[in-house]
């Protein structure tokens, strides 16, 4: 029978998963960052930290991060908590993060650069940030449309050969890019949004992985927290909070899209669990090769998501959550319009 998470969250063993044929074994669920830093409002700093080390101690290993998530301070502050985390813990993480996004002053987004001399650039500076000498996983955030996905991977191969990075990913890429920049150098996996109400990737993109060896981790599995069972009609979102402007979560779409997750949580707690849990033991139900991120920014979040891995869905549980949830159910694009065209696995 399954559980509900403990709080405060306990040492335990969480499962491994490889990352791709090529990849590391990295816990079965990731901690993504972001939120601590960028695009959610205002974050607790101290709390994100307590975050991170009680995801360490609890067994999680995979760190995901991006150089600009508000302009390095989520590097920094990933440097911080592993800096100020018992030894053992900080050996065991490992840092998964993303690059390639230019940005303005005032916190814009102008595009992407994936030329080899700036990939170089902003390795350095987040080795630097991050305060180590290798980065595990790397990975352009979004294809430069200017630079072929060859020259990028290819620059981060000899960041490989030099001991600077581990192992290359890729983020939000479609399968023909995925084969090209396969071809170039080993790819450890391909970070993309993948969850109930996200599932595009299952037609081409997840088939082309498997057949290359390549896993996923999986961002967005409560997407921006919609399906979390926590977000209510009536709630206000904070300045900055980058929610405002997202399609899924406007006016009648919103209703909509929350009158899913009523459905999924009548399924959750039949099961004994919470929605999040649901969702997130649906993604990790879909395959070994996949690995969900979490983007938990307090501990008690995090004990709930963690909880997720107690949970089994079976056949029957599967066919419920998919009856209450089906395939391209939700309303509204999973980013806005001009986010959209960045996008290089929806084209």
């Amino acid at each position: 029978m399954t559980t509900t998470p403990k709080s405060p969250i306990s040492k335990t063993s969480v499962p491994t998963r490889p990352l791709g044929t090529t990849g590391p074994a990295v816990s079965a669920l990731g901690l993504g960052c972001m939120g601590m830093s960028a695009l959610y409002g205002e974050s607790d700093r101290a709390e994100s930290i307590a975050t991170i080390h009680a995801a360490l101690d609890a067994g999680v290993t995979l760190l995901d991060t991006g150089d600009f998530y508000g302009m390095g301070h989520n590097e920094l502050l990933i440097n911080e908590a592993l800096r100020t985390a018992p030894a053992a813990a900080r050996e065991r993480a490992l840092t998964s993060v993303k690059f390639g996004a230019l940005r303005t002053v005032e916190g814009g987004f102008t595009g992407y650069d994936g030329r080899p001399a700036a990939v170089r650039n902003f390795a350095a500076y987040s080795l630097q940030r991050l305060g180590t000498d290798h980065i595990d996983v790397y990975r352009i955030a979004r294809v430069d449309p200017d630079v072929p996905i060859e020259e990028t991977v290819g620059a981060i191969a000899e960041l490989v050969e030099a001991g600077h990075v581990r192992h290359i990913g890729l983020s939000e890429v479609g399968a023909d890019t995925l084969r090209r920049a396969a071809a170039v150098a080993p790819i450890a996996d391909l970070q993309i949004e993948y969850s109930l109400i996200s599932r595009g990737i299952e037609d081409k993109i997840l088939p082309t992985a498997r057949e290359l060896g390549i896993g996923i981790t999986a961002y967005g599995v409560l997407s921006r927290g919609l399906i979390s069972g926590h977000f209510t009609r009536d709630r206000e979102l904070a300045p900055g909070d980058f929610r405002g402007f997202s399609p899924r979560f406007q006016g009648e779409n919103l209703g909509r899209n929350l009158d899913l997750v009523d459905r999924l949580r009548a399924v959750a707690e039949a099961k004994g669990v919470t929605v999040a849990q649901t969702a997130i033991a649906w993604v990790l139900a879909q395959g070994q090769d996949i690995v969900p991120l979490v983007g938990a920014r307090r501990r008690d979040r995090l004990a709930e998501a963690l909880g997720a891995l107690d949970v089994t869905l079976d056949a029957a549980d599967l066919a419920a959550v998919e009856e209450a949830v089906p395939a391209g159910a939700a309303v509204g694009a999973r980013y806005p319009e001009a986010q959209m065209a960045h996008l290089d696995s929806e084209h």
